[in-house]
């Protein structure tokens, strides 16, 4: 009884540790409130010695790109024109018209870059592939070969060719293998007509709304900006402004102009706790396990979980399996952490109210450069089971398995039943 019950804490500690603590951590750290524009920060724990005469010999990895510039020109363009306009209208206030300095810089640098990879996320994927190396150099001893994808998409690509650059800087010997096609999306970016259907269901619609209430912004910032309360009702789309104006401090940590400005100044530290807050709520309806979407949306990744358990099922029957590295998005990597059920991040939470109480904080699940790194270890000398843990963001974690006595180490096989199973489960609409 007493095992049992110290299992139980062990696979519930990471989430009831995190509890109530995401306003302390922005407060501290303000650039956590910006989810997904969250800049690499790499791993913050030591790792746990593996068991005794156990060795890594495979690695199976799927991560996002890293930093990059906003999609889409409008989100650079348009608030510049909105300060622009207010400023021929001489309706800026000394601070506005700042503001629309610091919008100039930002758009003349990415100009012409639309969603394109930064220096700081090439450095992120150097960064991230030697340290598995250092880590796991077993793996990537003498000739071992590492095959890796990405999607079609050119940051996701250069993100690539960064790690398997660093790679070859530490190993030379290594057999790499890379490419990035159509034929491989169907797991790399899977698409989902039926599921995406149901990401936004009139329930959803309306618990997102009563939520976001909760949070304000107010008129605050606005007034802070403009000099004329009736040019900013009538003139000025507020909560769009805000928006982006938010959106556009956050990607900021991944731009080379983080050294030089920020936009945070516009934001108290309340406003950017309650801006994550209505994101992070946004992001656990449409990419996670919320049961107000069906609590199937992490299903989205069972092509690509399919994929990870079958190529470590062949690789491992390789007297060298070397490396499997995927590069993909954000969208692939908070379902699949969440189908994976690592840490706890399978929570289904009917209250929006719960969700960052009960610690589902999106920071630590899908920053820029994020990853998921299953590590594969046996012991050759005496045999026994194969084992395996998973990374996430180059962090141990925690699975769901009701045999925790290994933690955060799980019998290979064990693992991969238990995800099939939770595979076939799932049923498909026609």
């Amino acid at each position: 009884m007493r095992k049992t019950v110290l299992s139980l804490l062990i696979l519930l500690s990471p989430l009831c540790l995190r509890a109530q603590t995401a306003e302390q951590e922005i407060l501290q750290q303000t650039v956590l409130s910006g989810s997904n524009y969250l800049a690499y920060r790499g791993p913050q724990k030591a790792l746990t010695a593996a068991p005794k005469g156990y060795e890594p010999f495979y690695i199976s990895h799927y991560g996002r790109h890293g930093s990059r510039y906003l999609i889409g020109d409008d989100d650079y363009d348009w608030p510049l024109e909105q300060f622009t306009t207010a400023f021929e209208k001489n309706k800026l206030t000394p601070l506005g018209r700042d503001v629309m300095e610091r919008l100039q810089k930002i758009r003349e640098e990415s100009r012409k870059r639309d969603g394109e990879l930064t220096e700081l996320g090439a450095e992120q994927h150097r960064q991230i592939a030697r340290r598995m190396y250092n880590r796991f150099p077993q793996v990537f001893k003498g000739d071992a070969p590492v095959d890796a994808k990405s999607t079609i998409v050119i940051r996701c690509i250069l993100s690539m060719e960064n790690e398997l650059q660093e790679l070859i800087r530490c190993n030379p010997q290594l057999r790499i293998t890379h490419d990035a096609s159509y034929h491989d999306m169907f797991y790399m970016n899977q698409p989902d007509k039926k599921l995406d259907e149901k990401k936004m269901p009139q329930r959803a619609k309306v618990a997102l709304d009563e939520f976001n209430k909760q949070y304000p912004v107010g008129d605050r910032v606005l007034n802070n900006l403009f000099n004329d309360p009736d040019y900013i009702h009538y003139d000025v789309n507020g909560e769009k402004l805000i928006s982006v104006l938010f959106k556009l401090a956050s990607n900021l940590q991944s731009s080379e102009l983080r050294k030089e400005i920020t936009l945070y100044d516009l934001f108290t530290p309340q406003e950017l706790y309650n801006l994550w807050q209505r994101a992070n709520a946004w992001w656990y309806v449409t990419y996670g396990p919320s049961p107000l979407s069906g609590g199937v949306q992490p299903f989205s990744q069972r092509n690509l979980l399919r994929n990870i358990i079958q190529q470590a099922d062949s690789c491992m029957q390789l007297p060298q399996p070397g490396a499997t590295l995927r590069f993909g998005h954000e969208t692939m990597v908070m379902p699949l952490t969440c189908l994976l059920g690592l840490n706890g991040y399978d929570r289904q939470i009917e209250d929006l109210n719960r969700v960052n109480a009960e610690g589902w904080h999106n920071f630590d699940i899908f920053p820029m450069g994020a990853n998921i790194q299953l590590i594969f270890y046996r012991n050759t000398k005496k045999g026994g089971p194969v084992l395996v843990k998973i990374l996430l963001n180059e962090d141990e974690t925690t699975l769901p398995m009701a045999d925790q006595s290994r933690a955060p180490y799980y019998i290979w096989e064990d693992v991969r039943q238990y995800y099939l199973n939770k595979l076939n489960s799932y049923k498909e609409e026609e």
